[in-house]
């Protein structure tokens, strides 16, 4: 379908937040955008960012592959009552508009908190590529608190749980990218109990998994390391009947053999052994 240009201005301050409950604000005014199939068409014309979604998608989108006969009308009356609900009277141009057999939502600049995440997160990544690792751990913590729990909590539809799976994965790939920043930085005591948290309610994440050992081992856990790196194979066998990635693998040898190079940065004291549980399940890349 069509891409329809973001307006950047004339919204009345409309802002959508997605990464948890759906909610819309225009100015500071909290908007009320109706029942659950409502919303499931909101947040398919929101985080579609302004690309036209046709009638027969957004009806996909809310009912799936069998949707009632009634699902085009009750469309179209979504649509309605969203416009009313978002558009303040005096709002021009209009923000949800009739395209191309379609309908699009456009969004300031900034209005939908997904994209403000992903904008933080190029930011840090260009901050992290200067070499200006407290700066990006700063980004990417101010990104991660976007998150109010489960996007898009209480909507119902098919894309709404696609959207949901790929937000809570998008996430954990900011997490796993301040953590890693995190240990470059020295900061193995400070996050490796959260490593272990994360180890356990992800546990087919390899790379959750290898950053948990690494801080394991620089706390003087050793042992509490290989256990980890154990749990893992034992996860994998039994999730996915598959092996450690190399990757995992070669880190689990390098901790067998206590390889100095594994030790934390230059200028971060050792730690002394921290207390603690042996490591439980396994995380993923």
């Amino acid at each position: 379908m069509p891409r329809v240009g973001t307006w950047e201005q004339g919204m009345g301050g409309l802002r959508i937040a997605a990464l948890g409950p759906l909610k819309a604000w225009r100015g500071e005014q909290q908007l009320a955008i109706g029942p659950a199939q409502q919303r499931a068409v909101l947040a398919a014309l929101t985080l579609r960012c302004g690309q036209v979604a046709s009638a027969d998608e957004l009806v996909r989108d809310v009912w799936g592959s069998e949707p009632p006969a009634s699902a085009h009308v009750a469309v179209r009356n979504h649509i309605s009552r969203l416009r009313t609900a978002l558009e303040s009277e005096s709002a021009a141009p209009k923000a949800l508009v009739s395209v191309a057999g379609g309908y699009a939502l456009h969004l300031p600049d900034g209005a939908l908190d997904v994209s403000r995440a992903e904008r933080l997160y190029a930011r840090a990544q260009s901050a992290r590529s200067l070499g200006d690792l407290e700066p990006a751990v700063r980004i990417l913590t101010e990104a991660e608190a976007l998150w109010e729990g489960t996007p898009l909590t209480g909507v119902p539809g098919p894309y709404a749980q696609r959207q949901r799976d790929r937000l809570m994965e998008y996430r954990l790939l900011l997490v796993e990218a301040r953590l890693t920043l995190e240990l470059q930085l020295g900061g193995h005591t400070r996050v490796v109990g959260e490593l272990l948290t994360l180890a356990d309610e992800h546990p087919l994440r390899e790379g959750l998994r290898a950053l948990q050992m690494l801080a394991l081992y620089r706390c003087g856990r050793q042992a509490d390391a290989l256990a980890a790196y154990t749990s893992a194979r034992r996860h994998l066998a039994a999730e996915l009947g598959v092996d450690p990635g190399p990757e995992l693998v070669r880190l689990h040898q390098r901790i067998l053999e206590a390889d100095p190079t594994l030790a934390p940065p230059r200028g971060v004291a050792a730690a002394a052994p921290a207390p603690g549980p042996a490591a439980g399940p396994a995380p993923g890349p």
